[in-house]
């Protein structure tokens, strides 16, 4: 059975070693088969969201009302929302993730309320605030963007990102508006699981929530597109990495010269061993560093091995999806895909991609960690 082993002696920058990896396909593949080796209880490894503040007005407001009242506050879920971590330095916080869309809840009209939702990937910033649906401009948005500001005193952010196709427009005249780069992303990891704890927690316990009520702007998934040639590799592989391993090269993305993206592993609460393997893929190219600095600025999502068409899919942005690679279809490859995507499943989603020089080399020049996350049920 294939393995990889993370050598720590053997460490440059970046920090990243793939000895052996599961398969090496190439223009004419010829990859041998192997099992799924990676059996953790999947249960145990679902991302889980374990840091909300629930409680809805400021730290310091809060350490002057009595205990029953903020107990009171913190059960009614038409409460809005508006934090910011005291031990967090305001100016620190110069990205944000922000949804405004509408809710499965009606207001007294009996139309459906839109909610502006923002934070940052750490959730030291957290702001909720409901809207009628006749208010929905990118001058209510701007306008809320400058209340958040206001009111927990944090300087305007220099990038937010958002996930929502349809919502495009207004919030990127809102944010050209302030000076803020708007980023369109499903790496809005923190929002879509706030989202995902607010439905169950906020919006079902809501009077006005409406049960059964469908998004009203679903996530769009289009049919993979073919791959600029800027971001081709010359070849690629399956491999694997201990997750202790994994987290090591994340934490190097922040000292190291490597292009790239971590995810904060604290704050998803993904409970899987340092020892389990998590699946990734390695694409090896004589342009390494370019490919990786051109792939930086993409926004990468995921990686899907689609069996029925023989390919690799690569996600980015909110709805761009690309033919990663091909490869001929067999016995063999269909069950080394299957595999693979069967780790990530039982990883909780979690997966990453490396750039590097030769596949065989002890380093890598950019290195994304990244989740599959099921749409939000908002």
């Amino acid at each position: 059975m294939a393995t990889i082993s993370f050598n720590q002696t053997r460490i440059r920058t970046p920090t990243v070693k793939y000895r052996y990896p599961i398969s090496n396909f190439t223009s004419t593949p010829r990859p041998s088969r192997i099992p799924c080796i990676y059996t953790p209880d999947s249960s145990r490894n679902q991302a889980k969201l374990h840091l909300f503040r629930s409680n809805s007005v400021s730290e310091s407001s809060v350490s002057t009302q009595k205990e029953e009242e903020i107990e009171v506050q913190e059960d009614d879920p038409t409460i809005e929302l508006s934090y910011l971590d005291p031990e967090t330095n305001p100016e620190s916080i110069s990205e944000w993730e922000l949804d405004f869309c509408s809710r499965p809840i009606l207001d007294i009209r009996g139309k459906k309320l839109w909610e502006l939702v923002a934070c940052d990937n750490s959730l030291s910033l957290q702001y909720t605030k409901y809207f009628p649906n006749n208010v929905i401009n990118s001058i209510t948005l701007k306008d809320a963007i400058l209340s958040i500001c206001e009111e927990l005193g944090v300087p305007l952010p220099e990038k937010i990102r958002f996930f929502r196709s349809q919502m495009q427009t207004i919030i990127t005249k809102a944010c050209k508006e302030l000076g803020i780069k708007p980023i369109p992303s499903k790496r809005c990891i923190s929002l879509l699981l706030w989202l995902e704890e607010r439905y169950e927690t906020v919006y079902m316990r809501h009077p006005g929530f409406q049960k059964g009520s469908k998004p009203l702007m679903a996530l769009d998934n289009p049919f993979p597109m073919e791959l600029p040639e800027n971001l081709f590799g010359d070849r690629w592989a399956f491999v694997q990495l201990p997750y202790s391993a994994v987290r090591e090269e994340v934490s190097s993305l922040e000292t190291k010269l490597v292009f790239g993206a971590g995810l904060d592993m604290d704050l998803l609460g993904i409970e899987i061993d340092d020892k389990t393997l998590i699946p990734g893929l390695s694409v090896a190219s004589s342009r390494a560093q370019p490919l990786a600095a051109w792939m930086n600025g993409l926004e990468v999502c995921s990686i899907e091995a689609d069996t029925a068409r023989a390919s690799l899919v690569l996600s980015v942005g909110i709805s761009t999806r690309y033919v990663y690679s091909s490869y001929k279809k067999n016995p063999v490859t269909t069950n080394e895909a299957e595999a693979w995507e069967a780790a990530k499943k039982a990883c909780g989603g979690l997966h990453f991609l490396a750039i590097q020089e030769d596949l065989d080399s002890d380093d890598c020049v950019g290195f994304w960690l990244l989740l599959d996350l099921p749409p939000p049920p908002v």
